[in-house]
C-alpha cells in the first residue's frame, strides 16, 4: 500500500453527493409512505443518518426510519445485530447504506439479517463504489464509482467518527 494519499472527495463533494443520493432514493420510492434506512456501523450508519436528515428536509411528509446494524466483518459467517427490532422494516422498502462498497461482503451480511422478514424491496446506497465485487451485490445509489487496483485502499473520514473534516482518500 502506498504512503501517498490522494483526495478523491472533499467535504463539499461529499455533501453534494449525499444530497444527490437522497433525491435518487426519494424519486425511486416516490409512492412509498415509509422508507427504512439501514446503516452499517460505523461510517455507514453515520452516512445513513445524514441521508435521513436530508430526506426529512426534502420530503417532510414521508416516514424515514433508521436502523443501525453491527456486523462482525472479519468473520466468515454472518454475525449481525441491530439497534431496533427488524420487524419495523416488514413490508417496507429498505435501503442498506455503507460508506464504501468493495467486495460486497459487508452488504451481503447486512442483507442476510433481513432474509426472514417480508420486504417490498431492498436497495443499496454507498458513498463510493470501488467495483471489486466478489458477491452479486451492486450499488443502486452511489456518490462515486471508482475503478481502483486491488492494492489500493479507499478510506472515508467523517467528522462524527474521526474528528476530522469529511474526506475520502485513495491510498
Amino acid at each position: 500500500m502506498s504512503n501517498k494519499r490522494t483526495l478523491i472527495l472533499n467535504k463539499e463533494q461529499i455533501r453534494q453527493k449525499s444530497i444527490r443520493i437522497a433525491y435518487q432514493i426519494l424519486e425511486d420510492n416516490f409512492e412509498e409512505p415509509s422508507i427504512v434506512l439501514v446503516g452499517i456501523a460505523e461510517r455507514g450508519y453515520i452516512f445513513a443518518q445524514r441521508l435521513q436528515k436530508i430526506l426529512r428536509e426534502i420530503s417532510p411528509n414521508k416516514d424515514f426510519e433508521l436502523i443501525k446494524i453491527t456486523i462482525a466483518k472479519d468473520k466468515r459467517s454472518l454475525e449481525g445485530s441491530t439497534d431496533k427490532p427488524i420487524n419495523i422494516a416488514e413490508n417496507k422498502v429498505i435501503v442498506l447504506v455503507d460508506d464504501v462498497l468493495n467486495s460486497g461482503r459487508t452488504l451481503a451480511y447486512g442483507l442476510g439479517v433481513f432474509l426472514n422478514i417480508p420486504l417490498k424491496r431492498i436497495r443499496t446506497a454507498v458513498l463510493i463504489d470501488r467495483s471489486h465485487h466478489q458477491f452479486p451485490l451492486f450499488s443502486d445509489y452511489y456518490g462515486l464509482k471508482l475503478s481502483t487496483i486491488l492494492k489500493e485502499h479507499v478510506e472515508v473520514e467523517l467528522q462524527e467518527s474521526d474528528n476530522k473534516e469529511d474526506a475520502a482518500w485513495l491510498y
